[in-house]
């Protein structure tokens, strides 16, 4: 393993290197929150975001993915953080998050938001914990069915 988990990465948020059908592919067969998401949605999803892809520094191969919905001022939601089967137990999903998070940092948001069913701990380590004060916040769940089983 490297000394650093993104040694021999990088990380981009260019939509010119992002592989929109490599992700919808990642996210609706092998994520348990998007599974059968169809692509007309995805896009739509990826166009309204701050993406960040996670590619392998010399073949340029896609490794990973997040997605960010922010107003870049005050409120910032990550969802859809992928790291491919064959890359995983590497740290590369705490170091993308770790990414995305320095790089929102200069815009001063009041908040970074995720929901996550199986991976506190890696959120954990970059400084992500449970809401304080659940009781305070509310959904409109248009089309949730709630929470997903396992």
């Amino acid at each position: 393993m490297s000394a650093h988990p993104l040694d021999g990465y990088e990380i981009s948020t260019d939509p010119a290197r992002l592989d929109a059908g490599l992700v919808h592919h990642w996210l609706s067969t092998d994520a348990y929150w998007a599974v059968g998401r169809p692509r007309e949605l995805h896009d739509r999803a990826v166009a309204g975001s701050l993406n960040f892809g996670l590619y392998a520094a010399g073949s340029g191969r896609q490794a990973g993915y997040a997605r960010l919905v922010t107003d870049h001022a005050t409120f910032a939601w990550l969802c859809d953080v992928y790291i491919r089967r064959d890359e995983r137990a590497k740290g590369l999903g705490t170091a993308l998050v770790e990414a995305v998070a320095d790089h929102m940092a200069p815009s001063g948001l009041n908040r970074l938001t995720l929901a996550t069913q199986d991976a506190h701990g890696v959120y954990e380590k970059i400084g992500f914990r449970p809401l304080v004060a659940p009781e305070q916040w509310m959904t409109l769940g248009l089309i949730d069915p709630g929470p997903v089983a396992l």
